[in-house]
């Protein structure tokens, strides 16, 4: 009998924090008691959480290296922690320089044939320090990074696919185009 089900995986787009920020904003994740903090690095996400046919990746590998090649490198700043609440359960250290640049990396990777994401919220570049823990947690992870501050320069970006249980694996990282 010919297999008729599409095999499937989930896939996110990301630029990563790099040390010695990440570090320190995966540490505060895991301070708060945040349980994925243990296996998802700190970063900007581009693209949340996507189901897409597996066979589809080779396609949006090309897709991503096009959307490297056609921007730039730039800088971001973060700078002091917002939240969603009440509508999700989320406290981020606040992306206050860079956002423009995220933004249309985030158009530009959702421009993909191959990806049809569910958007759920409209787009608002962070780092999430804390996700679905207790309210107090929530409310000392807001007032310990309210002052952090970190400025670093973003030269890619990477595909990740989310394996046993929500664990990130790099699948491709993506050289954005040096700046002129």
């Amino acid at each position: 009998m010919p297999h008729t089900e599409v095999d499937k995986t989930t896939i996110g787009v990301a630029i990563d924090i790099p040390d010695p920020w990440g570090g320190e904003l995966t540490a505060a994740r895991l301070a708060a008691g945040d349980p994925v903090a243990a296996y998802v690095p700190a970063h900007v996400t581009l693209l949340g959480p996507t189901e897409i046919a597996a066979g589809d990746l080779p396609a949006i590998d090309r897709h991503l290296a096009e959307v490297a090649a056609e921007h730039k490198a730039f800088t971001v700043r973060l700078r002091g922690t917002g939240t969603f609440r009440p509508v999700t359960q989320v406290v981020f250290v606040a992306v206050a320089a860079g956002i423009s640049e995220c933004e249309q990396l985030h158009a530009a990777v959702l421009s993909a044939d191959a990806i049809r994401a569910t958007v759920r919220f409209p787009y608002h570049p962070h780092v999430t320090v804390a996700h679905d823990v207790a309210s107090d947690r929530l409310d000392a992870a807001f007032t310990e990074l309210a002052g952090y501050e970190a400025s670093f320069a973003v030269g890619g970006f990477t595909l990740f696919e989310h394996v046993d249980g929500g664990r990130w694996r790099p699948y491709a990282e993506y050289r954005l185009a040096a700046d002129d």
